[in-house]
């Protein structure tokens, strides 16, 4: 019974000895093998990654140019007046959209429709003594021919007398008075002819229209008639309305700023790239925008205009003096200016002054580039393109004509009718 015991005994521990060493082994090996599956999980994503970045890189980044420091900028247009005078009236505040020819400021026209009322009447005058003249010169014509039969009736009296003077049938005093009565008569048409040409000179081969002292009355009306369309101030181009400082009742003087118009529908952004950044960027090519305004899920559209002539640096108000000694480099920045798609503009208008950021792609062939420059400079040296015009308003077209119709009513009034109006350079 002892015997079996013992064994028995010595089987159990044997067992336990067998249990208690196998039991930690199996775990270890299943934290290593899960150690290794999870390392080359890891770098299979590593590479997959690294190739995908490097696939995006070669194929998008590396041709792609961005940069935060970009600015909204646009006109602002500064609106004046042309006359002086007083403001009497006012039609636009802060932030109002006008149309370009919209009524902004209303000078007091008081003066001005008096010089052009004084101005209408010189006219009248004007063409008054141009008629006049040319009764004077018909008069003065009429006693031409009233002088020459003055003469020829002398001339006959004398040649009459000649004939029997001989005869002693009249005595010589008589003769004598008869020659001089032809010197008289001669004498008198002579100073009725140049009486005559000292008429007809003020009206001679012209006509009321074209009188030299009539066209200057008339150049007074149409001056006095613009001045007087000048009292309203009115909008250069469309646009809001912005730092109005007119009041109602203030005297102002011609070029005295009133208040600045900007043109929202014409901004464009200037890009601060870095100058290492510029060695592939050339006018033409694609931007990609967003604003802050906006948010960046919607994206503006642009391209390149072109660059500035100089570093911002250049032409700051305090240029940096690199030369005194205590010199650091610094990156220096370039404006491009990129102008946007006006669509985009008028659906999400921009502010001037709003941040951008701006991303440009520069993956452009050199063959294109080129093509560019070429055509570029084609259309620079070609004499035959007319100028670029940068700007322009048609505004004021319609004061060149300020006064047309008056001073034709004021001719036609006062001018008469039939030879009055006629030529007089066939006459005598």
């Amino acid at each position: 019974m002892n015997a079996p015991s013992a064994r028995s005994a010595a089987d159990a521990a044997s067992a336990a000895a067998t249990a208690g060493a196998g039991g930690p082994a199996q775990p270890a090996i299943d934290l290593a093998a899960r150690r290794r599956f999870a390392f080359r999980w890891f770098a299979l994503g590593l590479l997959v990654t690294v190739v995908a970045g490097g696939s995006w890189w070669w194929t998008e980044a590396r041709n792609l140019e961005s940069t935060d420091d970009a600015y909204v900028a646009g006109d602002v247009v500064q609106v004046s007046p042309l006359v002086e005078g007083t403001a009497v009236a006012v039609f636009a505040h802060d932030t109002d959209t006008v149309q370009a020819g919209t009524p902004l400021v209303q000078i007091d026209a008081t003066d001005a429709r008096v010089a052009l009322d004084a101005a209408v009447d010189a006219l009248a005058h004007a063409v008054r003594d141009y008629r006049s003249a040319d009764a004077d010169a018909e008069h003065e014509r009429a006693q031409i021919n009233l002088r020459e039969a003055d003469l020829a009736r002398a001339q006959d009296d004398l040649q009459r007398r000649t004939a029997i003077a001989a005869e002693g049938a009249i005595s010589k005093e008589e003769y004598r008075h008869a020659g001089h009565a032809v010197s008289v008569a001669q004498a008198a048409l002579d100073a009725q002819r140049a009486a005559y040409r000292a008429s007809a000179a003020h009206i001679d081969g012209t006509t009321i229209a074209s009188s030299p002292l009539v066209k200057e009355a008339a150049a007074r009306v149409r001056s006095a008639a613009l001045a007087l369309a000048r009292t309203v101030v009115r909008a250069p181009v469309s646009g809001r309305v912005t730092r109005r400082v007119v009041q109602v009742g203030q005297h102002v003087a011609a070029g005295t700023p009133l208040l600045e118009i900007v043109p929202l529908e014409r901004v464009w952004v200037d890009a601060n790239f870095k100058e290492s950044q510029l060695e592939h960027m050339h006018p033409g090519q694609a931007a990609t925008l967003t604003s802050d305004l906006y948010g960046g899920a919607l994206v503006f559209h642009g391209t390149i205009e072109g660059f500035e002539a100089g570093t911002g640096a250049a032409f700051a108000a305090l240029p940096a003096q690199n030369a005194t000694g205590n010199w650091i480099k610094v990156v220096q920045r370039v404006p491009v200016r990129i102008a946007l798609d006006p669509r985009e503009l008028r659906a999400h208008p921009l502010l001037i002054g709003v941040s951008m950021t701006v991303a440009v792609r520069t993956d452009d062939t050199p063959a294109s580039s080129e093509a560019r420059a070429a055509t570029r400079a084609a259309a620079d040296t070609s004499s035959s393109t007319p100028p670029r015009i940068a700007d322009t308003t048609d505004v004021y077209d319609g004061d060149a004509r300020a006064g047309d119709l008056l001073v034709a009513r004021t001719i036609q009034a006062n001018g008469g009718t039939g030879r009055d109006i006629e030529p007089t350079k066939n006459r005598r």
